[in-house]
């Protein structure tokens, strides 16, 4: 029974820790929207969008995107992941360096959270500890786009994520 006990509360920990991240770094956040992205029809993570008190998404203002992995992934697989959305939504960005940085392969029940700050930062945490801040100029709207913006891959995935 007493491993049964320890083995919930282990399992809780990360949700707990991700949302004490997330209340922590924007006070007042509230979750706005879910979805799951699928590539192919297959899961490949869950994602919720947190914005103050919960209201719609408003760019010129920060919130945080929290993604729960479904599947195993490297970190080249998300560092090149992102360079391709990066420019395939815009002009190309001398970031993949930061990215690197950034991102660590992942595993299914994994998740990362990124948290604008003023448009020019987006602060990452992986699993509830802090591990870099991306800096370049306008890249909340750049990197945030890729889920959130108007040429996302998933129409659906996006309304649903803007609590739409």
């Amino acid at each position: 029974m007493r491993k049964v006990i320890l083995a919930l509360v282990a399992l809780a920990l990360p949700m707990g820790a991700q949302a004490s991240t997330i209340k922590t770094a924007l006070p007042g956040a509230e979750m706005r929207g879910a979805a799951t992205f699928r590539y192919i029809g297959f899961p490949l993570y869950k994602a919720q969008l947190f914005t103050k008190f919960g209201a719609p998404l408003d760019w010129s203002k920060d919130f945080a995107l929290e993604l729960k992995y479904l599947r195993n992934l490297s970190e080249y697989d998300l560092v090149e992941g992102t360079m391709r959305e990066l420019n395939r939504t815009g002009a190309t960005l001398p970031v993949r360096g930061q990215l690197q940085k950034c991102f660590r392969h992942v595993r299914k029940g994994d998740r990362y959270v990124a948290i604008s700050e003023g448009p020019n930062q987006v602060r990452f945490w992986h699993n509830g500890k802090r591990v870099c801040t991306l800096s370049h100029p306008s890249i909340k709207t750049r990197f945030m786009s890729i889920f959130l913006g108007d040429n996302t891959r998933s129409k659906s995935f996006t309304r649903k994520l803007k609590g739409e």
